[in-house]
């Protein structure tokens, strides 16, 4: 009997810890940037021209020889375009080089100039920057980047 009670208890635990968790998730904000929803993407067009355009260009075209390094061994600021490598990356890398900024989040060896925008932009403001950028990319780009999204999951 002592047995019987003992695994119902663990049972009744499991299901518990299981429903709070499937609830949690059910709760917790969503991330993500999604290039078809147009108030995202208008909103990441605004913060896009404010925090990156700079570096990046108005059209996300990137700095000119962006393939060739500084003095500092730092390479120029890549384009956001489809001519760029943004595209071959998941979203979470992208939003996390976006907020930490390179340092912390490159690979090893390779010295990054990308600052982080974690104290500037919210996570919501800086999904709706990657929402802006995969707009702008044609289909084919999209779909090939929202595959290598779905394969890093």
């Amino acid at each position: 009997m002592k047995i019987n009670r003992a695994v119902s208890t663990g049972v009744i635990a499991v299901v518990l810890i299981a429903a709070s968790f499937g609830l949690y998730k059910s709760l917790a904000p969503k991330g993500g940037a999604d290039p078809d929803d147009g108030r995202q993407v208008a909103l990441g067009e605004q913060l896009y021209r404010a925090h990156c355009a700079s570096c990046h260009g108005v059209n996300l075209e990137g700095q000119a020889d962006w393939r060739t390094r500084n003095a500092d061994g730092t390479l120029k600021p890549p384009p956001h375009d489809e001519t760029g490598h943004t595209w071959h990356h998941p979203d979470r890398l992208l939003f996390d080089y976006t907020k930490q900024g390179g340092g912390p989040t490159a690979p090893p060896g390779f010295t990054s100039a990308m600052p982080g925008f974690a104290g500037t932009l919210s996570d919501a403001e800086t999904w709706a920057v990657l929402a802006f950028i995969k707009s702008r990319w044609p289909q084919a780009i999209r779909d090939r980047q929202r595959q290598i999204d779905g394969r890093s999951r």
